[in-house]
């Protein structure tokens, strides 16, 4: 009997220890940069709320002035959970290391279902640019380096249609050209008159007047109603897969299930939550990795291929 109670001790020390194991103290939500920290970590906060009522775990703000944090922060096992990855930032995670990440699924519009947007260049609402030949001669900023509308799709489309590079101000078609750090810097710069002209995001979808339903336009619109009657968008890429939510491969496997699992609850039954963090009218819909190839493949030709 004495040998059975210390089996059964020795037992519930080891299922005790195992569960210890499985989850963790905390977990970390990483936040891309582009717009202003507070309103980075408000947009997420009931993201941060939600996540400790369903795992009974410390959820903590990893919030970013730039994507790259995030990136080295996901593959340094630093970051467990990201609501609205960057296709472009996935793509520098998945290439450094495929297995670093899962993708929990593709955030498309609730206006319409679709699962792409748009980057955009933008100009003064008075100024007298229609198109991107008009900007010959004038200065330009891209937003993150690691942004996929904020640079990868523009540049690409800029080296197809004036030709160099951006080391060569593409030829010296623009007079200046910089990184302004993000898509909320690029709005505020060609309000002011900073730049004659930046790229932006947006879905294209949905209501004009407040940025659309969904992308960096949107999100600003919040806190400045006007902003589409102070800008004008003159240029469209081609459609791009909207970004995706990831979760971390580091965690326990048992845990990552739960915590995927909390992430789809709540896109579902408080999305108006998941839309906020997600910067737009958004759910999560089913995806895998191929949708993002095409990103994947140009981000790869841009780092290793000699051009």
């Amino acid at each position: 009997m004495k040998n059975r109670w210390i089996g059964a001790l020795l037992l519930i020390g080891l299922v005790s220890t195992h569960l210890h194991a499985s989850t963790p103290k905390a977990i970390n939500l990483g936040i891309l940069g582009g717009e202003n920290a507070e309103a980075q970590i408000g947009n997420n906060q009931c993201v941060v709320e939600f996540m400790q009522e369903e795992l009974g775990v410390k959820t903590n703000i990893r919030n970013s002035s730039d994507y790259n944090s995030v990136i080295q922060g996901l593959l340094g096992k630093k970051i467990d959970l990201v609501i609205n990855m960057s296709p472009k930032a996935f793509a520098e995670v998945y290439l450094n290391d495929p297995e670093a990440i899962n993708i929990i699924g593709l955030i498309a519009d609730n206006t319409d279902n679709s699962r792409g947007y748009h980057s955009v260049v933008i100009v003064k609402a008075d100024s007298p640019y229609q198109n991107i030949d008009d900007l010959r001669g004038h200065s330009f900023a891209f937003a993150d380096p690691n942004s996929t509308s904020g640079y990868l799709i523009p540049n690409n489309q800029l080296e197809r249609q004036v030709g160099g590079t951006m080391d060569n101000r593409f030829n010296g078609f623009f007079e200046s050209l910089s990184f302004s750090g993000g898509h909320e810097q690029n709005i505020v710069g060609v309000i002011n008159g900073q730049f004659d002209a930046a790229v932006s995001a947006s879905s294209m979808v949905g209501d004009r007047a407040s940025g659309y339903s969904a992308g960096a336009l949107h999100r600003y619109a919040k806190h400045d109603p006007e902003v589409m009657d102070k800008i004008r968008i003159i240029w469209q890429s081609p459609l791009i897969a909207n970004g995706s939510t990831v979760v971390s491969n580091d965690l326990d496997p048992k845990f990552k299930a739960k915590l995927v699992a909390a992430v789809k609850k709540l896109d579902k039954e408080d999305n108006a939550c998941f839309s906020k963090a997600a910067g737009g009218l958004r759910h999560l819909a089913d995806t895998s990795i191929e949708e993002y190839q095409s990103v994947i493949d140009l981000v790869y030709a841009t780092k290793f291929v000699q051009r």
